[in-house]
């Protein structure tokens, strides 16, 4: 006798999927969860029509779905039969089968971030820009006037390592503000810093080999570098940059922040540069310029890019995300005329591209100067509230610090026996997310490395009270 459809369906005309589709998927669950048994028997297109008050054609394409699924058989004359599919019993299913990474994959998988940032970046995050202070209707313009010009073979294929507008509009930005003689042939546009050097990684290096980066250094880095296989020699830093003496002469690629050196901010001074350059021409190494936080710069004159002393031994990375916000993913770097083709050729197999609105409106922005007068707008105040979280700490007993030059982020070197987990949880608890100094710098140096592009006056002084409650409870001071 056949099944009872009304109990089984009850298609609703005001849902979005078509009748059909509604009966088709509840006939379905019903045979997985046991209502509707193996080798049962439905009723008849018509008959099922004249049960759900509905069309006999909504019932017949209903059950042609469910045929060509392989779960209902149709003969002419006899009732449509319900065949379940066979399934294996749970002891039957051979052990570990299922899909793993590789050990590539689980090394490009780690979250190093995890080490140095509080999963909430929230107030007071290193390296993180004050998204109240993006420019919404500049940018909002921008992008109406991408999306009503004319792309021509950009909108196909025929652009993918970036738009010449974009490439123009960058190489002129370099030239004037960075010192190096740009020609938009050798820059690429990628999502951002973190795809450059992931890229970089892969094309550079084989697995196993040596890249030299600065301790304490940047966890973004880190993770490319460890996802590609290669194998990391931490550098020490001074007040003058990376120690060029102790770069392994084997390290194929060494990655440095000369501007503004993350998490310390130390500025590479002239004679270390020449200094790296000269050892990366000894041993045919290629420099990563990370030119982080470049922008941010109010405290002393700033020295020329590397790229602007070697161009042939240097990779220029740049982005916007500091200036803009990071979720644009609008990144670019510069290489030696020797790797743009084989570059290119990696980024598009990869599919390491970006938006081509979002390319067009930056380059937009640059053109017109309100790019600049937004970066002037927000220098003036990561200046104010760098120097003036500084000075608020500066008399905190058990912690060394010195004032920026500029980017977005302080350095706070514990002097102490401070239980640096218990101040950072401390702080945590509080609404604050500076992070683990140790963490990036692979445990030598303990402290907090504390964000100040959102710190307001408020939130300067209760990070303040919080921190100084935090190193009174968890150490002591020298």
């Amino acid at each position: 006798m056949p099944v009872s459809i009304a109990s089984l369906t009850s298609p609703d005309p005001e849902l979005a999927d078509p009748m059909p589709v509604q009966i088709y998927r509840d006939l379905l669950s019903a045979l997985r969860d046991g209502r509707l048994a193996d080798g049962a028997t439905l009723p008849s297109s018509r008959a099922a029509a004249r049960a759900l008050g509905l069309s006999r054609t909504t019932l017949i394409t209903a059950y042609d779905l469910l045929r060509a699924e392989g779960v209902l058989l149709t003969r002419q004359g006899a009732a449509p039969k319900v065949v379940a599919p066979p399934s294996p019993p749970p002891d039957a299913q051979p052990k570990g089968a299922a899909p793993r990474p590789s050990a590539r994959g689980g090394a490009m998988a780690r979250d190093h971030r995890q080490d140095v940032y509080a999963a909430d970046r929230g107030v007071m995050a290193p390296g993180t820009p004050d998204e109240t202070l993006f420019p919404r209707d500049e940018w909002a313009l921008a992008l109406r006037r991408a999306a009503q010009r004319r792309h021509g073979e950009a909108s196909a294929y025929g652009m993918l390592h970036g738009v010449p507008e974009l490439r123009q509009a960058i190489a002129e930005r370099l030239t004037s503000d960075r010192g190096v003689r740009a020609d938009p042939q050798r820059i690429l546009i990628t999502p951002g810093t973190q795809a450059s050097l992931a890229l970089l990684a892969q094309v550079m290096t084989d697995a196993g080999e040596t890249v030299a980066m600065e301790c304490p250094g940047y966890a973004g880095a880190r993770a490319a570098f460890t996802g590609a296989g290669l194998s990391i020699a931490p550098v020490p830093v001074d007040a003058e940059g990376i120690a060029v003496t102790a770069i392994p002469d084997d390290a194929r690629l060494i990655y440095v922040t000369p501007s503004n050196q993350y998490p310390l901010g130390y500025r590479m001074s002239l004679s270390r540069r020449m200094a790296l350059l000269d050892h990366a021409r000894r041993h045919a190494a290629l420099i990563l310029e990370d030119d982080y936080d470049s922008e941010f710069l109010w405290r002393g004159r700033e020295i020329a890019a590397l790229a602007a002393h070697g161009p042939e031994q240097v990779a220029y990375l740049g982005s916007a995300a500091k200036v803009l916000i990071p979720a644009l993913r609008i990144g670019w770097m510069m290489l030696p005329d020797a790797l743009v083709a084989p570059m290119r050729a990696a980024q598009r197999n990869l599919g390491l591209l970006v938006n081509l609105h979002g390319q067009y409106a930056l380059a937009e922005m640059m053109r017109s100067g309100r790019y600049r007068t937004h970066l002037r707008r927000i220098t003036r105040a990561y200046e104010t509230r760098g120097l003036a979280l500084a000075d608020a700490l500066a008399d905190l007993p058990g912690i060394a610090l010195r004032p920026p030059d500029g980017g977005v982020q302080l350095a706070l070197r514990f002097c102490g026996d401070q239980d640096e987990g218990a101040v950072l949880a401390a702080c945590g608890r509080a609404g604050f997310r500076p992070s683990r100094l140790s963490a990036s710098s692979l445990g030598a140096i303990r402290g907090l490395i504390v964000g100040f592009a959102d710190a307001t006056p408020q939130r300067i002084r209760g990070f303040r009270d919080v921190l100084a409650g935090a190193l009174r409870a968890h150490g002591k001071a020298p």
